[in-house]
């Protein structure tokens, strides 16, 4: 591990962060990342976050377009409510503020906590919770529908219509509206290893693959031996498919879990293209790389997302964030 000791591993990449991107305001000892022009007079301001190690989600996606705010916890756990009232003070201009939470069990309850503390000082909050794994439900980290992939899309669409001007309801029923449609299944070649363990979070036998795991490395749907890309894509793109059953075209995330490498991100891509053809959906924007990630997991996720024309004008539109940036 390219760490000094486990303790420190979470500041640490936040001071390097910062000295990569000056263009943000990063508070270390808070674990706070923000727009440095927050806030934008009478824009909604967009705030989430979660535990670290899912990089570049939350802290690379702030910026222009994007989040306002995003806060880091410890290592694949969720932050305090004090760091989300202190971020959402910080980039409210009055316009209100959006938290976007996935649906695991510490975020949801830091999240509502932060909410009401935030309301008190007059604030206004609304929350979008973001639930699209198809893989199982009621999992060890949360109840229900566990928060993956389609978090990138949530924000990103979502970002467009506040940085846009539209107002807190607009936003919210926007975000509401992408987790709806939006639907994610993702696959482990490898467990991930945490700094504080040190050795991997489940047992993987060599040759062996986890279908349906979450970003903490939680427990798939089935184990199975290992499978060429293709057979993992008709896999993971049919389980999607089957619960999402959109009518029209779709946003196509293929993600890499942080260890993947690129090459084989894009080879997995031309498989999921493949069924996508195969059964008749066709594909209006396709993004390819590591934005959801579990640590050094070796792996893959399909997200998808039924996309009208707003929702496509949305995703098209500038953003100029670490890991996202495209129109400025």
């Amino acid at each position: 591990m390219l760490i000094n000791v486990p303790e420190t591993v979470v500041d640490d990449g936040l001071r390097g962060f910062a000295a990569a991107h000056p263009e943000l305001t990063v508070d270390v000892e808070n674990r706070i990342v923000l727009r440095r022009d927050a806030p934008v007079a009478g824009q909604v301001a967009l705030v989430s976050g979660g535990g670290s190690g899912h990089e570049p989600l939350h802290a690379g996606f702030v910026g222009p377009g994007m989040l306002a705010g995003a806060c880091a916890g410890a290592i694949f756990t969720s932050p305090v409510p004090d760091q989300m009232v202190r971020a959402a003070a910080a980039v409210d201009s009055g316009a209100g503020v959006l938290f976007v939470v996935k649906n695991y069990t510490g975020d949801v309850l830091n999240f509502d906590m932060a909410a009401e503390l935030t309301e008190d000082e007059g604030i206004q909050v609304a929350k979008v919770l973001v639930d699209d794994d198809v893989a199982v439900t009621d999992s060890l980290y949360t109840a229900g529908r566990r928060g993956t992939g389609a978090t990138l899309f949530v924000e990103k669409i979502a970002g467009a219509a506040a940085e846009a001007g539209a107002p807190l309801e607009r936003v919210e029923s926007i975000a509401r509206r992408v987790n709806a449609r939006s639907r994610s299944f993702g696959v482990a070649l490898s467990a991930c290893t945490t700094p504080a363990k040190g050795s991997p979070t489940f047992e993987l036998p060599d040759g062996e693959l986890e279908l349906g795991i979450g970003i903490h490395g939680e427990p798939g749907r089935e184990r199975r031996p290992m499978m060429t890309s293709g057979e993992i894509a008709d896999f993971a793109v049919d389980a999607v498919l089957q619960d999402l059953r959109p009518k029209g075209p779709v946003l196509a995330l293929v993600n890499g879990m942080g260890a993947t490498p690129l090459l084989e991100l894009y080879g997995f891509n031309a498989e999921v293209q493949r069924v996508l053809g195969e059964r008749g959906v066709p594909v209006a924007r396709t993004l390819v790389g590591n934005y959801v990630t579990s640590l050094d997991m070796a792996g893959c996720s399909v997200t998808l997302c039924e996309a009208d024309e707003d929702l496509l004008r949305l995703w098209d539109a500038p953003v100029s964030t670490p890991a996202l940036r495209w129109g400025r």
